[in-house]
């Protein structure tokens, strides 16, 4: 009996063992590919830790003074965006606006300020009127039906106009991914440029979704890390009051 109990529990040491070294091995497998090289690192974090829990930041705006601060109300509108399911479509509308079952990336942007009391056309028609040669889509002449709705021209004013964020995002880095508020806004760069909202869902490793129209109509999914542009610039509006 005794060599049995010995047996048994050498026998238990020995798959102990073996599975150590398996753990250790596929650590190995995932980590080498990523060993000198630009690859984006494997997280394995998430096998082992539940959430990375992100504070949330308030700031003290409310355009539409409707109780609900600027930031929620911009996701909230861009959620209404995603709702409606707009079907993506690129063209040309007299009076500017598409009908509300249309849109592209732009438009998505537009309609969440709009929830938020903010009328982005106008803004955007005024400061290029006087200011023509900041916008480079729109090459000296001013065309009201279509200048707000190209994503250089949104970039170009929110440059001017909001507060200019972080372009890092650090899974499970609290502090890094408190910088991305649900409401931000998102430029992408060349050769796929686009914009969306910064959701204010997130993934268990803190890291936001994105609310955007890239067809074939809004969605609100993970594509932060994996758009096929690097992010350009984050954008948080209105920019907060000095002092």
């Amino acid at each position: 009996m005794k060599n049995f109990r010995t047996g048994k529990w050498r026998l238990l040491g020995i798959k102990t063992t073996l599975l150590i070294v398996t753990v250790a091995l596929l650590f190995g497998l995932f980590e080498w590919p990523y060993r000198n090289s630009n690859l984006p690192r494997l997280d394995l974090r998430g096998l082992v830790e539940k959430r990375c829990v992100v504070e949330k930041v308030v700031l003290d705006s409310d355009k539409d003074c409707d109780g609900l601060y600027d930031l929620d109300d911009i996701v909230q509108g861009a959620r209404k965006d995603l709702e409606a399911r707009p079907l993506y479509k690129d063209a040309y509308y007299a009076g500017g606006y598409p009908p509300d079952n249309e849109g592209v990336c732009t438009d998505v942007i537009w309609r969440a300020l709009q929830n938020a009391g903010y009328n982005l056309k106008d803004m955007m028609d005024r400061d290029i009127k006087e200011h023509t040669e900041d916008y480079p889509r729109v090459a000296g002449v001013p065309e009201p039906n279509i200048d707000f709705r190209r994503v250089p021209n949104q970039e170009a004013f929110f440059k001017k106009y909001a507060d200019q964020l972080t372009t890092e995002i650090i899974p499970w880095d609290a502090g890094n991914l408190k910088q991305w508020q649900g409401g931000d806004i998102v430029v992408f760069g060349p050769p796929y440029d686009h914009v969306g909202i910064v959701s204010d869902k997130r993934r268990a490793d803190g890291v936001p979704l994105l609310i955007h129209n890239a067809g074939p109509y809004t969605r609100e999914d993970d594509r932060l890390l994996t758009w096929p542009s690097p992010i350009t610039y984050h954008f948080r509006f209105p920019k907060p009051a000095e002092g």
